[in-house]
């Protein structure tokens, strides 16, 4: 299934065309453009050099969060629009599971972070079972300063990925282990073959503009708006 790929959770814009599990094109941009000025070139730009028509797409695939409340909207948003314009199926996968997915290695924890503001991380935990990445905990919002410690009592070892600078105190664990940098922040070709992999016409589909990003926690904007409007709680 020819699947188009985006995601704008973190710093890091990155989409991708697959069919299947094969990589056609991908594209991983992080210059410092805001995803508003960056994503619908760099989608232009894959396009053309994977030498795929828009009109040839069979299904995107967005990540959904957690992550960057302003980068999840604009990585939404556009493949909202773009599924609608295409009239193609459309469907969103977690951006953590997205990062694990990066690595299939057996007989470890994986665990992905990402930054929750506040010191705090988001945090996932995987495994690999066989073919199959399996969650084994779901999400979580963790201490930075605290999960090194964690994970370092956990009943497996693990190997840390997403913004790993973010948690302190992992230099003292032996049983945790910093992923390498390069497959540490998600990819457009993970969304692609995961929402591809979940696929099911007629089944697990988003309808256009109504699809909800996996936030977890309210944005500072509307912690703020609710401290000043304690009425319109």
């Amino acid at each position: 299934m020819l699947t188009l790929g985006i995601d704008t959770a973190t710093r890091v814009c990155s989409v991708a065309v697959c069919d299947g599990n094969k990589i056609l094109g991908s594209l991983e941009v992080n210059v410092g453009l805001t995803h508003s000025e960056g994503l619908v070139p760099q989608l232009e730009t894959l396009l053309k050099l994977a030498r795929v028509k828009k009109e040839d797409l069979e299904l995107i695939a967005v990540s959904r969060g957690p992550g960057s409340f302003t980068g999840l909207r604009i990585g939404m948003a556009t493949a909202e629009a773009m599924a609608y314009a295409l009239n193609l199926p459309l469907t969103a996968v977690d951006t953590l599971e997205v990062i694990a997915y990066n690595l299939p290695v057996a007989g470890v924890r994986l665990t992905p972070v990402l930054d929750a503001q506040k010191g705090n991380l988001y945090v996932g935990s995987y495994v690999w079972d066989r073919d199959h990445l399996v969650e084994t905990e779901p999400v979580q919002i963790v201490p930075g300063k605290e999960l090194a410690a964690r994970l370092q009592e956990g009943d497996q070892p693990a190997i840390l990925m997403g913004e790993c600078h973010r948690v302190s105190g992992t230099e003292a664990c032996d049983r945790v282990t910093l992923a390498p940098e390069s497959a540490r922040l998600p990819r457009g070709s993970s969304v692609a073959i995961l929402g591809a992999a979940r696929y099911v016409p007629g089944g697990n589909l988003h309808s256009y503009f109504g699809m909800d990003p996996f936030y977890i926690r309210r944005s500072e904007a509307e912690e703020l708006w609710e401290k000043r409007h304690p009425e319109g709680r």
